[in-house]
């Protein structure tokens, strides 16, 4: 049987969204690796590696649930206007400096921290834009498409990288960057105007009562509340991406063409995943589905620390990929699903936290494990630490291991279009 047409591709907002994402996100990856590699030149010391995940997650938890109730107030479309483009600039002086001899490590934790600013505001707008774009019973595909999407971008992002520092120099994956920022613009103009929710008699602003509203939402929900404590604890410990030059130059020897194949392989089994997940008509048993593919998660990321060759590190780290595919898609369904749209901008915000918080202050934590005990342990450990978390939470909240995925679908019934 052939491949058919995502049901989600079928809508053409969704479409123009999602074509733009892909590119902008090839982009945006080649960046990140690419810093990782320039840190690693102008430092040996892995804990400058770590503070990049510092410098990206304190501007998410300062404004991330200022940017959900923005993002629940305003229009989403122009909200992601203002950050894409703020985002594409900082790329520009990325480019600038590197260019010019005068880059230095604070210029980049400084505009690293800019994105992550813009990335507050734009997260939980882009997000909870989807459900806008497609009809309820099209969303898991949608976001399985979406990780496509992500996933297609983290594997050319950064073996582009790799290929464009050696061949025509480090500005230029901060140049392509800021250009691929123009796919989603162009992508927001073609969508035109698109209808959000919001509850009637109520003053739309941004107050401290609309992001209480959002937290008490999250405290309600176990099945969300659960899913986010997972993939906060899950990535905090097999969070070791900055570690990857040392990896590839200390660990495995390889160069900085093998170190660019390095960074795609999480995205090579990702992607696969995500395909054979877009072409499923429904997934069934999904909470058991998702603990199990965390602890498939940290069985590969242990695999990975103790990896002593490039083909043993490319396949254990494809594992990793295809196993946070599934628990990304199954995981961004039920939180989408489970909440109405007058809230998901908050929701989304406070997810941010849990989904960002916990691998950038993982990338801290590993390169300070490794600046005491060695990369290898600090990848080892972490594994072990996600199946430890995992194992708790599933105890803790046993209604995720019963969740089937057809539970009732809540509504936004106070809620009018806008």
């Amino acid at each position: 049987m052939g491949l058919r047409v995502p049901p989600a591709l079928h809508h053409r907002q969704f479409r123009y969204l999602w074509i733009g994402l892909m590119i902008s996100i090839a982009g945006s990856q080649m960046q990140i690796w690419s810093i990782f590699w320039q840190i690693r030149t102008l430092t040996d010391q892995p804990i400058a590696l770590g503070a990049v995940g510092l410098a990206r997650i304190l501007p998410i938890i300062v404004f991330s649930l200022i940017g959900g109730a923005l993002a629940d107030t305003v229009n989403r479309r122009k909200l992601l206007f203002v950050t894409q483009s703020v985002m594409a600039l900082s790329a520009l002086a990325l480019a600038l400096l590197t260019m010019t001899g005068q880059i230095q490590l604070w210029h980049i934790y400084l505009l690293t921290a800019i994105q992550a600013f813009a990335i507050a505001f734009d997260t939980p707008a882009r997000q909870s834009l989807v459900p806008n774009l497609v009809p309820a019973r099209d969303l898991p595909n949608a976001f399985s498409l979406n990780s496509i999407a992500f996933q297609t971008g983290a594997i050319i992002g950064p073996a582009l990288s790799g290929l464009v520092i050696a061949y025509w120099g480090q500005a230029y994956t901060y140049i392509l960057n800021a250009i691929s920022y123009g796919a989603v613009i162009l992508a927001l103009v073609l969508i035109g105007q698109v209808k959000q929710q919001k509850i009637p008699g109520e003053q739309n602003r941004v107050s401290l009562a609309a992001i209480k509203e959002g937290i008490h939402f999250i405290l309600n929900q176990p099945i969300i509340l659960s899913t986010m404590l997972i993939d906060f604890f899950a990535t905090f410990f097999s969070s070791a991406n900055t570690l990857m030059p040392i990896f590839a130059r200390d660990v495995l020897n390889v160069g900085v063409v093998q170190y660019g194949w390095l960074s795609a392989a999480q995205s090579i089994g990702a992607v696969s995943a995500a395909l054979v997940i877009s072409q499923l008509k429904e997934i069934r048993r999904q909470g058991p589905v998702f603990l199990w593919s965390v602890i498939v998660f940290g069985l590969a990321t242990i695999a990975f620390g103790l990896s002593k060759t490039f083909l043993m590190a490319m396949l254990a780290l494809i594992f990793v990929g295809a196993a946070d595919s599934v628990s990304t898609i199954i995981r961004n369904t039920i939180r989408q699903l489970q909440t109405p749209d007058y809230i998901r901008g908050r929701m989304t915000s406070i997810n941010q936290i849990f989904f960002m918080g916990g691998p950038q202050l993982g990338e801290m934590e590993a390169g300070i494990v490794a600046q005491m005990f060695g990369a290898v342990f600090a990848v080892v450990s972490g594994g072990v630490g996600c199946i430890v978390a995992v194992t708790w939470i599933m105890r803790r909240w046993p209604q995720l291991r019963r969740y089937n995925g057809d539970e009732p679908v809540l509504a936004g019934a106070n809620a009018v279009a806008d």
